[in-house]
């Protein structure tokens, strides 16, 4: 109900003033923080807004939406087989991986815009600019994508953005429960006739709360006791748990 009222007053903004534009596009989100708690189970935020000409007009137009997350450091390693034990075999380091990525537009990205602008703003996963160090094998890249597909820290085209009348826009971003925390950034594009015509930049904060952000505190601050407060909850647990088999 918070996000559907935010929603309202921010188009009621935007048309209730005989319209007084000052972009040819206006975004905002439903809500600019993501909490994560003991019980999260990943989370959805709205990207909506409106835009000053028709969508698909002559000439048409066209929206992309795309998130980032923080980067980090990402090693990928192939298993190699000998004498039947799977052993580590050679390994790239991939430096700055988005953490999370997400793309969303009205029609196929390459059905917008031509090879050097979908270069240029990062559209799809064959423009992710993954610098690699250690072996340059293209099967390195190629597992990397499948890695972060799999947990659906990385998704093209996972939801389309939808157009509302002429003007009024929206697309969904899913964020999984393996989302790291941290500042993700939101791009909404407008196109027209193969290039970007107006670009809007929205902020989200990804951050732990509750009981998730103190053990997260003392993980980092004190990772020695950290580490024998789980050795005890684990001997603990076992200890509660072969009292109940007996008594069964």
């Amino acid at each position: 109900m918070k996000a559907l009222a935010h929603m309202m007053l921010v188009l009621g903004s935007l048309f209730g003033g005989g319209m007084a534009w000052a972009s040819p596009i206006t975004a905002e989100l439903s809500t600019d923080r993501v909490e994560i708690s003991t019980g999260f189970t990943g989370a959805s935020v709205l990207v909506f807004g409106a835009t000053q000409n028709p969508l698909g007009g002559d000439p048409p137009e066209d929206l992309i939406v795309v998130a980032t997350g923080p980067t980090q450091g990402v090693v990928v390693r192939r298993k190699i087989n000998v004498l039947g034990i799977w052993l580590n075999g050679p390994s790239t380091r991939f430096p700055d991986v988005p953490g999370f990525y997400a793309l969303a537009a009205t029609r196929r990205v390459w059905e917008i815009l031509p090879e050097d602008e979908r270069r240029q703003y990062r559209l799809g996963f064959d423009n992710l600019r993954l610098r690699s160090e250690g072996n340059r094998s293209p099967a390195f890249r190629a597992a990397l994508l499948e890695l972060k597909q799999a947990d659906a820290r990385w998704q093209e085209y996972a939801a389309p953005v939808s157009r509302a009348g002429e003007r009024l826009f929206s697309a969904r971003i899913a964020f999984p429960a393996t989302v790291q925390t941290g500042d993700y950034q939101i791009e909404v594009l407008l196109t027209r006739e193969n290039r970007v015509i107006a670009r809007q930049e929205l902020s989200l904060r990804v951050e732990r709360v509750g009981t998730a952000a103190e053990i997260a505190s003392l993980a980092r601050g004190q990772p020695l006791l950290y580490g024998v407060l789980c050795i005890v909850l684990a001997v603990l647990a076992g200890w509660l748990g072969s009292v109940l088999f007996r008594r069964n």
